[in-house]
């Protein structure tokens, strides 16, 4: 393992002028501190205490990326892991990605430096090809969200093509026939992603269509994630020739966000147009008509998640490699 004496060697410099660009001190020469970082680079040198970490000491903290720190599914489901955690004397540390590929890798290098014993991954933006290396370095734990390819790491998710057929089927025994659709979105820096999650979904959505004989049209699938683009997709739908008389949404706040917009405009709920969310999250059951969505087992999912993380930690026997938890659907007054 590289020392400061190693890296001051290959740059040329003291061990004190190494230290001091560790630290981000002032008064080193700019040239000096390119060479220290770029042989800090050339030798995988890890600074201050992650070296020492690297010999074996256990940090008991685990890290928790999220894509949306203020969607109350991620509070629920990070909730969820803390307890587990806790029980067993470990901290979580939570990493807000706001749905960045390059803040994702830049969080999975805790697990490189071993500043976390391992990593639980709630949200995904990069493909498993960029992610996978950074198993050799401890255990990684994926939840709710996953890639399409992906090698021996625990998955804890629904089955969400199963999810979204049965909630079709709903609205099509009701007697709806112009469904729209709206598939939840994942954003990088350049562009809205489906992910694989969103794929299945909207793969159960089609699958009931077809078998009930029902187009699809192009005009009535949205995108989108928030209750913003819940209030823009009901303005878009205003407008169209062909007016949609259900939605298939992809989370309760696009969900909300339509309702919100559909009864400030005067549209009665579920007269006008009935709407399914995703997720039963608090507000389901506060808003007026209650939302019929479908419940992701949020607590379950945070807690199985966990349980993973610390058999693997523990090195125990190892945890199924896919867990697939219920998601019923919640029949309430919005449809």
């Amino acid at each position: 393992m590289p020392t400061i004496k190693d890296v001051a060697l290959r740059a040329g410099v003291s061990r004190s002028t190494v230290s001091r660009v560790m630290n981000n001190q002032p008064y080193v020469d700019e040239e000096k501190r390119k060479a220290v970082k770029q042989a800090m680079k050339e030798l995988g040198y890890l600074p201050n205490s992650s070296a020492q970490r690297l010999r074996g000491t256990e940090t008991r903290t685990i890290a928790v990326l999220v894509s949306r720190i203020v969607n109350p599914f991620f509070s629920a489901i990070v909730d969820a892991m803390d307890e587990v955690a806790a029980e067993q004397s470990y901290r979580l540390i939570l990493c807000n990605t706001r749905g960045s590929a390059n803040q994702e890798l830049h969080f999975l290098q805790l697990l490189r430096t071993k500043q976390v014993d391992g990593l639980i991954l709630a949200s995904l933006v990069n493909d498993w090809e960029t992610i996978a290396p950074y198993t050799d370095y401890g255990p990684i734990v994926i939840c709710n969200e996953y890639p399409r390819k992906y090698d021996g790491v625990p998955v804890v998710t629904i089955d969400q093509t199963k999810a979204m057929y049965e909630a079709t089927v709903h609205l099509l025994k009701k007697g709806y026939k112009q469904i729209a659709y709206c598939n939840p979105i994942t954003k990088t820096e350049s562009d809205a992603v489906i992910s694989p999650l969103a794929q299945d979904r909207y793969l159960g959505f089609c699958q009931a269509m077809e078998e009930a004989g029902m187009h699809m049209y192009g005009e009535c699938l949205f995108l989108g994630h928030s209750l913003e683009d819940g209030r823009n997709i009901f303005k878009q739908m205003v407008c169209l020739a062909d007016r949609p008389d259900a939605i298939l949404t992809g989370s309760d706040e696009v969900a909300v966000g339509i309702i919100a917009e559909a009864k400030a405009a005067g549209w009665k709920i579920p007269d006008d147009l009935a709407i399914v969310g995703f997720d039963n999250q608090p507000h389901a059951t506060l808003i007026e008509p209650e939302l019929t969505t479908i419940h992701q087992p949020v607590q379950e999912m945070g807690r199985a998640a966990m349980e993973s993380m610390l058999a693997l930690l523990r090195k125990e026997s190892q945890p199924p490699l896919v867990t697939y938890l219920e998601a019923p659907l919640l029949a309430r007054k919005s449809t």
